[in-house]
């Protein structure tokens, strides 16, 4: 059988199976690098200052300082980050962690719980060394990743009803690019 048809006959298994921990886990730590990359391209203060010490003052601000919320600042903006990445990118962010979970076959409380934890990850390990974690982004990131997921989810399981190959390749495409470069190249195969 073909990766591909492997995949998507993986892919159509009964949600009782067992989900798959690996591409869940390699796909956001991938996912997790190649932000932190572009943050620091983007905004390489405090991004891309690599000085051990600085690096020491924000993890030590992380861990010793409740999350950042700035109650005085207008609504989606209390970390002082402005609203489209707030809004748009940690829901999006958040929603890539959780659909690459439920395509592997976690529950949608299950891949709640994967996204909170890669959530904290991505403020407390990942950008802690340029920011302090934003009690916004904790909170936000899983739970619009969540209704976003979902309904990426649904859509890309529904899509299986397409009898068009070509287009159910593009509306999976449309709705998982990463995962449908993953499937194709036989990286992962959920």
């Amino acid at each position: 059988m073909r990766p591909r048809a492997a995949a998507e006959a993986r892919a159509a298994a009964p949600e009782s199976a067992d989900p798959a921990w690996a591409p869940p886990i390699l796909h956001s730590l991938a996912v997790f690098t190649v932000t932190r990359s572009v943050e620091a391209v983007l905004w390489p203060d405090p991004f891309a200052d690599f000085r051990p010490e600085r690096w020491g003052y924000h993890y030590g601000e992380a861990f010793t300082k409740p999350p950042l919320f700035d109650a005085a600042q207008p609504a989606f903006r209390w970390d002082h980050d402005p609203w489209p990445i707030n809004v748009i990118g940690h829901g999006l962010l958040g929603s890539e962690i959780y659909l690459r979970a439920r395509t592997c076959r976690f529950s949608a409380p299950a891949a709640v719980a994967f996204a909170i934890a890669g959530t904290h990850l991505w403020e407390y390990g990942y950008e802690a060394n340029g920011v302090r974690p934003s009690a916004l982004d904790l909170v936000y990131t899983p739970l619009a990743g969540a209704l976003l997921g979902e309904l990426r989810y649904a859509t890309w399981r529904a899509a299986r009803g397409i009898r068009s190959a070509p287009a159910r390749s593009l509306v999976r495409a449309v709705v998982d690019p990463f995962g449908e470069i993953e499937r194709g190249a036989g990286v992962f195969d959920c």
